[in-house]
């Protein structure tokens, strides 16, 4: 008697599931993106989970040797473009290649950004100029310049952050750059609904990216970082694949969902 899996023949169940992950791995085959903040974190582990599924992806960054180090890392699929997204004329010239690499645009994850520490008391003006050109105008024009490029029913996923919910010490020009692009989320999914072009957004969590480590001594980072894992509902921070997930979903998947936020923080936000 020949063995039988789930009702099926072993080789039926192992042609099938075959099957299955081959569809999985050319998932998002001839689809075009554009990643802002793609050599590393966030942006880099979306550029993986795309590459790995079929598409052509466009990161940028401001570190070349991160750039370079990102591209050889992503393989043939992938172009690294040095571009500030706190500068108009990197904005514009970004939308000059976009067109000359790709010509049209399935997806934009428009996810570059900064982060400062800093007491509300001794905020620097400086400071918060730059966390609102980064965050927020680098953003809101990026979106701008490249909507003429992206197909009818593109996917457009901004990166926001539990940070917008929550009032959180040490960050809060940060949280109201957050905040701003979650509104811009809803006003540019209205805006671009007439071209069938979806917005939303992934609002991230604790996520080990290596930012705390990057932006704080190191002492005070393993402070912090012990006790946003105490306080989050899941007792650990996240791990960037998961957030790429999220954005995969939104970008390609949710067809019929826009202006939308979704949360990945271990219930940080809801509970």
């Amino acid at each position: 008697m020949r063995r039988r899996y789930g009702g099926m023949r072993n080789g039926t169940w192992t042609w099938r599931r075959t099957r299955q992950l081959t569809r999985v791995m050319n998932a998002y085959e001839g689809k075009n993106v554009v990643i802002t903040g793609g050599s590393s974190g966030l942006g880099l582990a979306a550029a993986e989970l795309l590459v790995d599924r079929g598409a052509r992806v466009l990161i940028t960054g401001r570190d070349e040797e991160k750039l370079e180090s990102a591209r050889r890392r992503l393989g043939e699929r992938a172009t690294a473009v040095r571009s500030d997204s706190a500068s108009m004329a990197d904005i514009e010239e970004l939308a000059r290649l976009v067109r000359a690499e790709f010509d049209a645009v399935d997806a934009v994850f428009v996810n570059a950004g900064v982060t400062a520490f800093a007491p509300f008391e001794s905020t620097p003006e400086a400071q918060y100029d730059e966390l609102f050109a980064v965050n927020t105008k680098g953003p809101y024009f990026t979106v701008q310049k490249l909507a003429p490029l992206l197909r009818e029913g593109a996917g457009v996923v901004l990166t926001t952050s539990v940070a917008n919910r929550k009032g959180l010490d040490m960050i809060s020009v940060y949280a109201a750059t957050k905040a701003a692009l979650r509104s811009m989320t809803r006003s540019l999914a209205r805006e671009l609904l007439p071209r069938r072009v979806r917005v939303n957004a992934v609002s991230p969590g604790p996520i080990d990216t290596g930012i705390l480590g990057a932006t704080l001594p190191p002492d005070a980072a393993d402070r912090m970082k012990t006790e946003m894992e105490a306080q989050n509902p899941m007792q650990r921070f996240g791990e960037p694949a998961e957030v790429a997930a999220a954005v995969a979903y939104l970008a390609f998947e949710a067809t019929f969902t826009t202006g939308a936020e979704i949360p990945v923080d271990g219930g940080a936000a809801q509970l």
